[in-house]
C-alpha cells in the first residue's frame, strides 16, 4: 500500500479531528431537536389533560363531560396537523366516552406505566404519545383520562433533520479534506524549499542556503537551523580542505630535502666525513617528520569531543618540574633561568596524559623561541573559583596582527625572520584542543621583542568524566 505524503497526512489527520468534532456536533443537534419536539407535545397534552379535567364533573362517584354537544363540535372531529385524541375510562377500564376522530379505535390503557408518565405507543400501525390521569370523587378512583397526540409530524421532522445530516456529513468531510490539503500545501511550501535546497547540495557546492519564510514559525526556525548546520559543514570542511593541503605540504617538505640530499650523495663517491653530514642531516629530517605525524596523530585523536578522559586530582607543581626536567639540556644548552618558585602546593582536577601535553607544548614553545640567558617565570596562584597558571618568557613575542592566528594548524608566526626556529604549527592548536576538552581557559598575550605570557585558569568546579 502506498503511503499517503505528508500534505495528506496533515489533511487526513485534520479530518479524523473535524469528524469526531463534527459527529458531536451533529449528535447535539439531532438531541436537542429531538428533545424541543417531545417537550412540545409534552406540554400540549399536559395542557389538555389540564382542559379535559375542567370539562368534567363528578357527582355520586360518577363524572360526565359538562358540555358534551360543545366538546363533540371542537378540533377531535377535524384533522389536525397533529390530532388530539381523548377517551374517558371508568374505574374498570371501560370506555365511556372518546373524542370522535378516534371513531371504532381505542385508546389502549398501560398497566405497567404509571399514572400522570409519558409514554409512546401506537394507534392504527402511526406512532402516539399517550398520557393517562386518575380522576378521583374525593378519595376513591372513579375512571382515568386517557389523552394523547400523533408523533407522525415529530417522526416525519426528526427523520428529515437525521436524513439531512447523514447527507451533509461525508460532504462537509470530503470538503474539508480538500480545502486542508490545499492549506497544508501551502503551509509546508517552506518544506519543499527545504527538500530543493538540499537537492542541490554537494560536497563542491555548499554556498546554497534556504530561504527563510516570512512568518517566524517553526519552519522559520527549522530552515535557520539547517541553514546554521550548513554554515557548520561548510566552515568544516573548508579547514579540512585548508588542513589537508597545508599537512601535505609539511610532510612533502622533509621528505624533499631527504630525497635531494640522497640524491646528492650517489651523484659521485664522496668521503667517509660528508657522508655523515649528509646522513646526520638525513635523520634530523626524519626526526622532524616523526615529530610531525606524531602532532597529526595526536590531533585526529582528540578531534572528537567526547574523547575519555580520565579525571583526577593532580599536583600542578609536581607535573611543571616533570616538564621542566624533561627540558633540562635545553635550558642548560641556553643558560635559561627558571624563576618557579612556589609559595604552596597546587592541585586541579584533570586528566595527567593531556593537562602534561599541554603544559609540555607551552614550556616548549616557551623555551624555544627564548634568547641565551632568558628568563623563564612560572606563576601559579589561587583564588576562590579558580587556579592560575602564568608562563612568561623574555622571548621574541608575537605581533600583535598575529595573536588571532596562532591557533591555526600550521600557522608560524615571523617564520621567515626567524628560520633557524624549526616547528610544525600545531603545538598551539594541540593546546587549544586540550584545553577545550579540559575546561581550561588559555590566554595569551605578547608583544615583538619583549616576550609572551600564556595564562591557563584551571576551575576548581571538577570535571565530569565522559
Amino acid at each position: 500500500m502506498q503511503k499517503l505524503s505528508f500534505k495528506n497526512r496533515i489533511a487526513f489527520h485534520y479530518i479524523i479531528t473535524t469528524a469526531l468534532l463534527i459527529f458531536v456536533v451533529f449528535s447535539a443537534i439531532y438531541s436537542i431537536v429531538k428533545y424541543s419536539v417531545y417537550n412540545h407535545l409534552n406540554t400540549d397534552i399536559s395542557r389538555e389533560v389540564e382542559n379535559h379535567l375542567s370539562e368534567i364533573e363528578v357527582k355520586d362517584d360518577n363524572f360526565r363531560l359538562v358540555h358534551l354537544e360543545e366538546w363533540n363540535e371542537r378540533e377531535h372531529n377535524t384533522l389536525d396537523v397533529n390530532p388530539v385524541f381523548i377517551q374517558f375510562l371508568n374505574a374498570n377500564k371501560e370506555s365511556i366516552e372518546k373524542s370522535p376522530n378516534l371513531k371504532s379505535e381505542n385508546l389502549k390503557f398501560n398497566f405497567s406505566t404509571e399514572n400522570y408518565e409519558l409514554y409512546d405507543t401506537k394507534l392504527l400501525n402511526n406512532k402516539i404519545r399517550q398520557i393517562q390521569v386518575p380522576i378521583y370523587s374525593g378519595s376513591k378512583l372513579i375512571g382515568y383520562l386517557l389523552v394523547a397526540m400523533s408523533l407522525e409530524g415529530a417522526a416525519m421532522v426528526l427523520t428529515n433533520l437525521s436524513e439531512i445530516l447523514l447527507i451533509a456529513y461525508p460532504l462537509i468531510l470530503v470538503l474539508l479534506f480538500f480545502i486542508a490539503r490545499f492549506i497544508a500545501g501551502r503551509s509546508i511550501k517552506p518544506i519543499s524549499a527545504i527538500i530543493e535546497t538540499a537537492n542541490i547540495i554537494t560536497k563542491d557546492n555548499l554556498k546554497s542556503r534556504i530561504v527563510l519564510p516570512q512568518k517566524k514559525d517553526e519552519l522559520f526556525v527549522l530552515s535557520q537551523t539547517i541553514n546554521s548546520l550548513l554554515d557548520r559543514i561548510e566552515t568544516t570542511i573548508d579547514r579540512e580542505k585548508q588542513f589537508t593541503s597545508d599537512a601535505s605540504h609539511e610532510l612533502r617538505t622533509p621528505l624533499t630535502v631527504i630525497k635531494g640530499t640522497l640524491e646528492v650523495l650517489i651523484r659521485k663517491p664522496r668521503d667517509n666525513e660528508e657522508y655523515q653530514n649528509k646522513i646526520k642531516y638525513c635523520i634530523s629530517e626524519v626526526n622532524r617528520l616523526n615529530h610531525l605525524v606524531d602532532q597529526l596523530l595526536l590531533l585526529a585523536r582528540f578531534e572528537n569531543q567526547n574523547q575519555s578522559l580520565k579525571i583526577e586530582e593532580l599536583s600542578l607543581n609536581s607535573i611543571i618540574s616533570e616538564v621542566l626536567s624533561r627540558y633540562s639540556t635545553v635550558i642548560e644548552t641556553k643558560k635559561c633561568k627558571i624563576s618557579s618558585n612556589f609559595s604552596e602546593d597546587f592541585t586541579v582536577k584533570s586528566d595527567h596524559y593531556l593537562l602534561a601535553i599541554v603544559l609540555n607544548n607551552l614550556i616548549s614553545n616557551a623555551l624555544k623561541y627564548s634568547k641565551e640567558n632568558a628568563t623563564l617565570q612560572i606563576q601559579l596562584s589561587s583564588s576562590t573559583e579558580q587556579v592560575e597558571c602564568a608562563i612568561i618568557d623574555s622571548g621574541i613575542g608575537i605581533a600583535e596582527s598575529d595573536l588571532e592566528k596562532i591557533f591555526h594548524q600550521f600557522y608560524r608566526s615571523n617564520v621567515g625572520e626567524h628560520p633557524e626556529i624549526k616547528g610544525t604549527g600545531l603545538g598551539l592548536s594541540i593546546v587549544r584542543k586540550l584545553c577545550f576538552l579540559l575546561k581550561v581557559n588559555i590566554v595569551i598575550s605578547s608583544k615583538e621583542n619583549s616576550g609572551t605570557r600564556v595564562v591557563l585558569s584551571f576551575p576548581k568546579t571538577s570535571l565530569t568524566e565522559s
